[in-house]
């Protein structure tokens, strides 16, 4: 039996299971031995690839404001950097074939985070392992050793054992040399030990890695002076059942000003345990002295987004002017292998700007589509009637919150995707089933209601929908609320209905990256 038929066989189980039981010991084995064992993967459908299959991508679903690869199996984003004017986009993929395994680095550049042009495979498997997450620095005062401006890459080496190692670029990330010293971090028995994440972290003059340590619910911290030689610090877990519900990967620790103050954001991907089911990213609000983390009270969990399809997020580095900009992989691990893709698997969201912003007297962490959307935008118009031919739309509705709202988006074909708008517990619930389009390709896909809190104060929202050909992605005006979600109509939503306490509706064309 091929492999990815063994995960379509026994995830949906585990999935199912994970969902009544989620810290079932024999369930967490049986997921780690599936997903994260590379001694049992072998590449299916071996000789695809983006130089081999050329594609014009315009396929049926496939995304024309979104990222993605001409071909294969792609996940997390990882190793992200900004250098020079360009931004480049790392993620894990399979460059043999259409099913997750043979996990390298792809690579893309952009220079305005919307047109993205692919790259040779960065970072390929070897005798340590497949690649697996990570993330990447600018060394601007050669701490390494291997040159001013060295883009470092550290990654988890995923072999007998996940290690930590780390690769370098001298000529902008279009080569890179493996460290000769790998492992830069050996492990010392962990089952889970992977995804760093980099920064430099001016107060305590060093470098700083976090490190997920998976079902163990805990993200370690290590220090470094030359980013080769690593001493470990401390590390973070939560006692919150309703944080523990799933493995933790991919971290990310971010520095904010809110209110003339530092703060400190933890990024913590957990699946399954996410705001729906299945996957998700929530986050932790605190403080860091370089050595701990420190979360503040809250009603954690707090989540990034409250959709089925945001996993994996993280920013980029050294970007311009203190940004934060993250992005991460639309879709979830419930039916990630079965989404009728083809001949790319996933793609990712939109880039998003973060920010630490106030809600209810507490710091809540707002995500918004980056302002370089609109260099592909046509000009507002009203949005009464079918939209003007295009590749992908962004609809902007303003709600009352004195009464409920309906807003439906649909298509010619009769496709609908459904939003309620709940003034009383000032939420949204969304509706993704058989009408939104299609669904039988996973008993997984069809989620009855998925409910989001419009974090708003004040006696009106505006919710903007960016939708693309199979992807809708809904933000309210500050991005205190973001709900990713895929679907599958047959031709792109092109039409707005509303009802209730709707003041005003308006939509903007967005042309295809690829035109």
């Amino acid at each position: 039996m091929k492999r990815n038929n063994i995960i379509k066989s026994i995830a949906a189980a585990f999935f199912a299971a994970a969902m009544v039981a989620c810290s079932d010991n024999d369930i967490s084995q049986t997921y780690n031995e599936l997903i994260d064992n590379p001694q049992e993967e072998q590449p299916e459908e071996p000789g695809g690839g983006s130089t081999e299959n050329p594609s014009n991508r315009s396929e049926l679903y496939r995304p024309q404001m979104h990222y993605t690869p001409a071909a294969n199996w792609v996940n997390d984003p990882n190793g992200m950097v900004y250098l020079d004017g360009t931004w480049h986009l790392f993620y894990q993929y399979n460059p043999q074939g259409h099913g997750w395994g043979n996990l390298s680095w792809g690579h893309a550049t952009s220079t305005d985070l919307l047109h993205w042009t692919e790259q040779a495979v960065a970072l390929s498997p070897d005798a340590l392992g497949m690649i697996f997450s990570g993330s990447a620095v600018i060394d601007k005062d050669n701490t390494a050793g291997f040159g001013k401006d060295a883009m470092v890459a550290f990654y988890t080496s995923a072999g007998n054992s996940q290690q930590q190692s780390l690769a370098y670029s001298t000529d902008g990330g279009k080569n890179f040399t493996k460290y000769e010293g790998n492992p830069v971090i050996a492990n010392a028995g962990e089952p889970d030990f992977r995804d760093p994440k980099v920064f430099w972290h001016e107060a305590s003059q060093q470098w700083i890695m976090s490190l997920a340590k998976g079902w163990k619910y805990e993200i370690e911290f290590w220090g470094s002076r030359n980013l080769k030689n690593w001493t470990r610090l401390n590390s973070f877990s939560t006692s919150v059942a309703g944080c523990n519900k799933g493995q933790w990967e991919c971290p990310d620790l971010l520095k904010f000003n809110y209110k003339g103050k530092e703060k400190w954001v933890l990024l913590v991907s957990v699946n399954p345990g996410g705001p729906v089911m299945g996957s998700g990213t929530q986050y932790f609000v605190g403080n860091f002295d370089g050595t701990t983390f420190t979360a503040d009270e809250a009603n954690y969990p707090l989540w990034l987004d409250y959709g089925m399809d945001n996993y994996a997020g993280v920013t980029w580095s050294n970007a311009p002017d203190g940004r934060y900009v993250l992005i991460g992989w639309m879709n979830n691990w419930l039916y990630a292998d079965r989404v009728p893709a083809s001949p790319w698997c996933s793609a990712m969201t939109l880039p998003r700007e973060l920010s630490l912003i106030e809600y209810n007297g507490k710091p809540l962490l707002a995500n918004s589509v980056v302002g370089e959307i609109g260099s592909l935008a046509g000009e507002w118009t009203s949005a009464e009637t079918t939209f003007p031919q295009a590749d992908a739309y962004e609809v902007k509705v303003r709600v009352m919150l004195d009464r409920n709202s309906t807003i439906t988006l649909s298509n010619a074909e009769g496709a609908k995707y459904v939003v309620v708008v709940n003034a009383a517990n000032r939420q949204i619930t969304t509706q993704r089933n058989s009408a939104t389009g299609k669904t039988d390709f996973s008993d997984m896909f069809s989620v009855p209601s998925a409910t989001a809190p419009l974090n708003t104060e004040g006696n009106e929202a505006t919710l903007h929908f960016f939708i693309d050909q199979s992807s809708v992605e809904l933000f309210t005006a500050n991005g205190s609320m973001s709900q990713t979600t895929l679907v599958f109509p047959g031709s792109i939503y092109n039409k707005v209905d509303v009802d209730g306490g709707v003041v005003e509706t308006s939509v903007r064309t967005i042309r295809s990256v690829y035109k």
